[in-house]
C-alpha cells in the first residue's frame, strides 16, 4: 500500500526518477511491516584485489576515504631496458634486462582530493608519505572540470585526440618498473580521499538530483562507494541509517530520523462500525512474530585491515530462520560497524511492536516518518503510513527503540598480513681504494663502493662517475644488499700498530637498525675477519658491543692494517665506517680513469638528487709500505749504523727465513734528516742500511740543529710513509 502511494507521489513530482525514490520510501515502510525473504541485502562487496579493464564498465562514485580497484583506460606496450655491469680486468660482464610500462587507471566518476597509498599485487607500491617503492613516475588527475590532458598521453596520442577525462579522477604511471610483478601490469588498489569533514548522504543525492534537499550525516563512516542506481544505494542504507523522505511542498526532502522532536497525537477515536479496529478504545496494540530473516550481520571494509572486507554480528539468541547479512560498501572501524549492526537489529526488533491509532483530526506536521508520542502510552513511535476514512484518520505506528548503551564490545577485526610501509631512505655511499690482496700484480689497486641507507626498504641505486664537472657517467648498479656502514660517534685515539690494542675503543652508529656487527676470535682475526675502514685507517675488531638501537662499541682492535699506520692520528667524529666484507662493490677501474679528483655518485628511489663520495685512500695501492723494525747502533768510533726491514705492497703475511718479495721496479730507500716533507739532508741507498760517520753527524747538528733521522722506501710511483730511526 505504501509502495504504491509513494511511487505515485514520486512520479507526479519527478517523473521516473521520482517514482524510483518514491518506491524506495514505500518499500521502507512495507518492508518494516511485512518483512522480506532475502537473506542478503545490498550490493556484494567487491573484491579489492582485482583491477578491471572492461569496455563500457561504469565508474563508481566514491565519497570520503575508500580503497578502490580502478579501471585501466590506457596503456603502452612493455619497454625493455638493458644494463651491463662488471666486465673489468679479469671479470665477466653481466647484462640485466628490465621492463617498464606506462598506463592510466580511472578511479572515480566524480572529483577526488587526492590519492594515498597504492597496493600492487597486495604489496605497497606507494607509501603513506607518497614515495613509490619501485622506479617510475606517478601523476594524479583529481577529475576537476578544467583539468588538462596528461602530457605523456598527449605526446603519444596527439593533442587533438587525447581526452582530458574532465570529471573523472585518474592516475598515470610513466615508465613503472615491472620487475617486482613478474614483468606484467600488477593488480592495483588505490586509497582515495574524496571529501573533507563528516560525510553526509547529501553529496550522494545531489550528484543525481540537484534540486533535492538532503541532510543525512553518517557519523563514524569514513567513506562509501556508489556504483548502483540512487534508489538501490539508498535502500542499502535504510537498515543502518534510517532516513525519512518527504515529497510534499516544493521538492523532495530526505532527512535522518529525528527522535529528539516528537509530536503528541490526539486522543484516539472509538470505532463506530462493525469490524473496525480498536473498538471503544480507538486503537489496537500488538506485536508481530519475529521476522524469519532479521538483520544480524554487517559486511563492510575495515580500515584497520587496510580496507579488507570485515564482518560484525549483532549479539542475541538463536533465531528460527537464517539471519540477514547487510552488505554495505563503506569503510569504517570494527567498533563502528558493530554499533551500526546492533542499532539495525535493535530497530528491527522493536519495530515488531505496532499500534493502529485512529484520530479525529491530525496535526498537518505529522506524516509518514514522523516521531510521535501517545496519550497514556509510553515510548516513541514512528508513523509508517496513514489513511483517511469516514470514521477518522487511521495511522500505522511502529515502536522506536529507546536510546541505550550497548553492553557488549565489538569483536576484533582479526589479523591480516598487511603490507609493510617501510621507508626507502636516502642512499649512503662511501668510495675507497684498497691495496691489492696479493693475488694479482702489485700495481692492481682495487676501488670499492659501499652503499646503504637509513631506510630498511632501500632497493639499491645506480652508480655514476663524476669527473668533477658535474657530468655523470653510468658505471653500474649496486644491487639490493646493503653494506654494513655508518659513522664514528667518538674519536679513536692513536694506539700500537703491531700488537692488539686493548685500551682504545670507538663507538659506531650504523646506517639503520637492521645492520649488525659480530665478535671475532683471535684465530678469526688472524684470518682477516672483521676488517673495517674507519676514516682512512683499516682496523680489525675482536669485540662488538651493542649499545642499543644502531650504536655499537668496537674493542680489542688491530690497528693500521694494510699499511695504514699513518692514519691512526687523523680520526674525527662522524668519519665513515665501512665493514670490508662481501657487501662492498668492486668498481671497474677502466670506467673511472686515472684522475684523483673523480667522484663516485649514486642515486636510488628515495633520492631527489645524486649523492656523491670522493675516493678515500686514493693512491694507497701504488704507495709502498713504510719499512719496519728500524734500528740504530752507535759504534765505538762514533759511526751510526742505521738498518730497517722492508715491506711490500700486497704481501700481508710473513714467511720465516724468506724476505718479502719486492713489488717495485728496484729496491731503493731515502734516508732523511729533519722534516719529512722538506729534509735538510737526505741519502738514497739501495739496501736496507746506512752508516753515518761521527763527522757527518756533527756537521748535521751544527748546520741544522738537533733533528730526527728517518727512512722511506722509494717505489715505482711514490715513496712510502717515513719510519723514525734516530734523533741527533
Amino acid at each position: 500500500m505504501a509502495t504504491i502511494l509513494f511511487t505515485a507521489i514520486g512520479t507526479a513530482f519527478g517523473g521516473p526518477l521520482g517514482g524510483a525514490l518514491g518506491a524506495l520510501v514505500g518499500s521502507q515502510i512495507d518492508g518494516s511491516v511485512f518483512g522480506t525473504s532475502s537473506k542478503r541485502q545490498g550490493a556484494r562487496l567487491q573484491d579489492l584485489s582485482v583491477t578491471t579493464s572492461t569496455y563500457g564498465a561504469a565508474l563508481p562514485r566514491h565519497y570520503g576515504r575508500m580503497r578502490v580497484g580502478g579501471t585501466i583506460i590506457w596503456a603502452t606496450d612493455l619497454s625493455e631496458h638493458s644494463s651491463t655491469s662488471g666486465g673489468g680486468k679479469g671479470q665477466p660482464s653481466t647484462t640485466t634486462y628490465s621492463y617498464t610500462s606506462s598506463f592510466a587507471v580511472a578511479l572515480a566518476s566524480r572529483p577526488i582530493i587526492g590519492v594515498g597509498r597504492i597496493w600492487a599485487d597486495g604489496k605497497l607500491l606507494r607509501g603513506s608519505s607518497g614515495d613509490l617503492k619501485v622506479g617510475g613516475t606517478l601523476r594524479i588527475h583529481t577529475g576537476t572540470a578544467d583539468q588538462a590532458a596528461d602530457p605523456l598521453m598527449a605526446s603519444l596520442l596527439g593533442g587533438d585526440l587525447c581526452p582530458a577525462f574532465r570529471g573523472t579522477a585518474y592516475v598515470v604511471f610513466e615508465d613503472l618498473q615491472l620487475g617486482e610483478f613478474g614483468n606484467r601490469l600488477p593488480s592495483l588498489n588505490f586509497e582515495v580521499f574524496c571529501d573533507d569533514g563528516t560525510l553526509n548522504l547529501a553529496a550522494l543525492v545531489h550528484d543525481t538530483i540537484e534540486e533535492a534537499q538532503a541532510d543525512v550525516p553518517v557519523d563514524g563512516i569514513l567513506g562509501f562507494s556508489c556504483s548502483d542506481p540512487l534508489a538501490d544505494t539508498l535502500a542499502a542504507w535504510l537498515p543502518i541509517v534510517p532516513i525519512v523522505c518527504d515529497a510534499d511542498g516544493d521538492g523532495l526532502t530526505i532527512t535522518q530520523q529525528d527522535v529528539s522532536v516528537a509530536r503528541m497525537l490526539g486522543e484516539p477515536v472509538a470505532a463506530t462500525g462493525t469490524g473496525d479496529f480498536g473498538g471503544k478504545g480507538g486503537y489496537s496494540w500488538k506485536r508481530r512474530p519475529p521476522a524469519k530473516s532479521p538483520p544480524r550481520s554487517l559486511r563492510y571494509y575495515d580500515v584497520d585491515l587496510d580496507y579488507q572486507p570485515g564482518s560484525q554480528r549483532a549479539p542475541g539468541g538463536a533465531l528460527s530462520g537464517q539471519p540477514k547479512t547487510l552488505d554495505l560498501p563503506v569503510s569504517t572501524t570494527s567498533e563502528e560497524a558493530f554499533r551500526l549492526i546492533c542499532g539495525a537489529a535493535q530497530s528491527d526488533d522493536w519495530a515488531q511492536e505496532t499500534i493502529q491509532w485512529r484520530c479525529a483530526e491530525l496535526d498537518p506536521a505529522v506524516g509518514p516518518g514522523c516521531c510521535v508520542t501517545l496519550p497514556s502510552i509510553q515510548g516513541l513511535w514512528q508513523v509508517k503510513d496513514w489513511e483517511w476514512r469516514e470514521t477518522g484518520i487511521e495511522l500505522s505506528l511502529a515502536r522506536i527503540p529507546p536510546a541505550q548503551a550497548l553492553i557488549r564490545a565489538a569483536t576484533a577485526s582479526g589479523q591480516a598480513n598487511l603490507a609493510s610501509d617501510l621507508a626507502l631512505g636516502q642512499t649512503l655511499i662511501t668510495a675507497f681504494e684498497l691495496p691489492s690482496d696479493g693475488s694479482s700484480a702489485g700495481d692492481a689497486g682495487l676501488i670499492y663502493a659501499a652503499l646503504s641507507s637509513s631506510g630498511s626498504a632501500w632497493k639499491g641505486a645506480v652508480l655514476y662517475a663524476d669527473d668533477g664537472t658535474g657530468a655523470l657517467t653510468k658505471i653500474g648498479t649496486s644491487g639490493r644488499q646493503s653494506a654494513t656502514m655508518g659513522k664514528a660517534l667518538t674519536i679513536l685515539a692513536t694506539g700500537p700498530a703491531h700488537v692488539l690494542d686493548r685500551y682504545n675503543a670507538v663507538e659506531i652508529e650504523l646506517a639503520n637498525t637492521n645492520l649488525a656487527l659480530t665478535d671475532a676470535t683471535p684465530r678469526q682475526l688472524s684470518a682477516g675477519s672483521n676488517r673495517a675502514l674507519l676514516g682512512s685507517e683499516i682496523v680489525q675488531f675482536g669485540r662488538a658491543l651493542p649499545l642499543g638501537g644502531s650504536r655499537w662499541r668496537l674493542e680489542q682492535l688491530l690497528r693500521g692494517r694494510a699499511g695504514t699506520e699513518s692514519a691512526m692520528d687523523s680520526h674525527t667524529i662522524n668519519e665513515p665506517f665501512v665493514l670490508l666484507d662481501d657487501t662492498v662493490i668492486e668498481l671497474d677501474k677502466s670506467k673511472l680513469g686515472s684522475s684523483n679528483t673523480i667522484l663516485i655518485a649514486a642515486m636510488g628511489l628515495g633520492d631527489s638528487d645524486p649523492v656523491e663520495s670522493a675516493i678515500a685512500c686514493r693512491g694507497i695501492a701504488n704507495r709502498p709500505l713504510s719499512p719496519v723494525q728500524g734500528e740504530a747502533a752507535l759504534q765505538p768510533d762514533g759511526t751510526l749504523n742505521l738498518s730497517w726491514t722492508r715491506r711490500a705492497r700486497g704481501a700481508w703475511t710473513w714467511s720465516d727465513y724468506v724476505d718479502v718479495p719486492l713489488k717495485e721496479e728496484r729496491e731503493a730507500y731515502q734516508v732523511g734528516y729533519g722534516p719529512t716533507s722538506a729534509p735538510y739532508a737526505f741519502w738514497e741507498v739501495t739496501s736496507a742500511s746506512l752508516a753515518l760517520g761521527a763527522a757527518t753527524q756533527a756537521d748535521l747538528v751544527a748546520a741544522h740543529g738537533h733533528g730526527a733521522l728517518w727512512v722511506k722506501q722509494v717505489g715505482t710511483y711514490q715513496a712510502s710513509d717515513a719510519l723514525h730511526l734516530y734523533d741527533l
